[in-house]
């Protein structure tokens, strides 16, 4: 007769649930928690600034071209700091060009405060003011995204982004929320000056960072020192087209992003298909928050996927479902379809920027990783414009629903035909971390990052 201790042990529900929760092992690493504790405080104080600026640029104007000025002023700085900053951050310390960055996004928002209590009404001022915030927030992208695979082991850098991910979707559904909520209550003044005090929690964080010093660019195949400025600058984009496995993620989530991405069109969809008022309703907000409330969903189960090393597979395989729930949008003849169908498209879409971004940042040299974060955050920043570009004028032609369930279609198309070239892609497997340390602990020369 067989005792307790000599059946095999099952796992508990707690242990399997706890498996697919939030994968926190990156915290365990000291300068990642600080780092991911101040970008929780700034994701949501940080982030009124969403709200604050175009609605005190229609308030000054009345006119809602002036905050269509200001946004084209604020991609075109974003898109200039990006590549200019991703240069620089290979070359410089980026610890000290993330104190800069995040110093000066602090004293832009002080500065708009400043600007507010004084009653300034200058549309040029303004203007000026959203330029620095895009060339700032440019700033803090791109050295940010080169940061991290300093801080944490390879392994883990799946888990770190999203963590990161998570925090970023969570502060873009609430910080509007309490924004719109605030602003009758404090005004906009105060809503920039919370924007500021959050940001020196990001300060506080960067500046307990070790010194992140440029890695040796004694080779110039990349752009390194001996390059033009220019030359340095387009390196990223050089070191993205010219790897082959870089390059079809790439295209894979260029393809997700510019076929399969239709809010351009959820107002026309929420008026004409689902019944929505004239200028907007609860339908067409319902649409807009159930993509990042999907995104959210997927971040709080990260543990379920983060530790899979099939990570070229998990990109192919979450953009061509992602495609899928784009075709069912297009499809679906009642709200509660759409809405479900963008939820799960905002799930499978966290699984391919977490593994996009993982693969880019594990497969890049450390020495141009910088350039690369910077062509990456053009990329990124440009895929949604175009998005919104192709959606609205073939959706003038032909109607929301054929283009979104086109749109998808292609999409799927697109993924397979990339997957099917590349087989490099498909077969991606990371490597497997070393067995000889734990998870959580590493040397201060493995990571840089035990510094207390």
């Amino acid at each position: 007769m067989s005792t307790a201790a000599e059946r095999p042990s099952r796992p508990s529900t707690t242990t399997s649930a706890r498996a697919l929760a939030i994968d926190l092992r990156p915290l365990a690493v000291p300068a990642f928690r600080r780092m991911w504790a101040a970008s929780v405080i700034c994701a949501v104080g940080g982030s009124f600034s969403v709200v604050a600026v175009p609605t005190h640029l229609f308030t000054v104007t009345g006119s809602s071209a002036a905050v269509g000025a200001a946004a084209g002023v604020s991609l075109a700085a974003l898109v200039t700091a990006a590549v200019w900053s991703g240069a620089l951050a290979d070359v410089l310390d980026r610890r000290t060009m993330l104190l800069a960055a995040d110093l000066g996004l602090a004293l832009t928002y002080a500065a708009l405060w400043v600007l507010t209590v004084l009653g300034g009404r200058s549309l040029p001022a303004l203007l000026v003011a959203v330029a620095f915030q895009g060339l700032a927030y440019g700033t803090v992208l791109t050295t940010a995204g080169a940061t991290v695979p300093r801080l944490v082991p390879p392994e883990l850098l799946p888990a770190a982004n999203s963590l990161n991910s998570l925090v970023r979707y969570g502060g873009s559904i609430l910080g509007p929320m309490l924004a719109g909520v605030l602003i009758p209550l404090l005004g906009l003044g105060t809503l920039y000056l919370f924007d500021a005090v959050a940001l020196l929690a990001v300060v506080w964080a960067v500046a307990l960072l070790p010194p992140l010093p440029a890695a040796d660019q004694t080779d110039d195949e990349h752009g390194g020192r001996a390059s033009s400025a220019i030359g340095r600058a387009l390196a990223g984009f050089r070191c993205l087209a010219g790897n082959r496995l870089l390059a079809s993620v790439l295209a894979v989530d260029l393809a997700a992003m510019v076929f399969g991405m239709p809010s351009a069109l959820f107002p026309e969809l929420a008026r004409h298909v689902f019944g929505g008022t004239a200028g907007g309703g609860p339908e067409t907000g319902l649409l807009y928050a159930a993509y990042p409330a999907g995104v959210f969903a997927a971040g709080l189960l990260s543990g379920a996927f983060t530790r899979a090393r099939r990570h070229g597979a998990l990109v192919a395989g979450a953009a061509a479902a992602w495609g899928v729930t784009v075709m069912v949008v297009g499809l679906a003849g009642e709200l509660w379809i759409a809405l479900a169908a963008l939820a799960l498209g905002g799930a499978v879409n966290f699984v391919l920027s977490t593994f996009r971004t993982t693969i880019i940042q594990t497969h890049t040299a450390d020495a141009v990783r910088g350039r690369v974060q910077g062509a990456l955050t053009v990329v990124l920043v440009g895929g949604p414009q175009l998005a919104n570009l192709l959606h609205g004028v073939t959706g003038t032609l032909w109607g929301p629903r054929v283009v979104i369930f086109t749109g998808g279609l292609l999409t799927v198309a697109a993924v397979g035909a990339i997957a099917w070239a590349a087989p490099v892609l498909r077969r991606h497997v990371a490597p497997a971390p070393p067995p000889s340390l734990p998870e959580t602990r590493r040397s201060p020369a493995a990571t840089g990052a035990q510094v207390s």
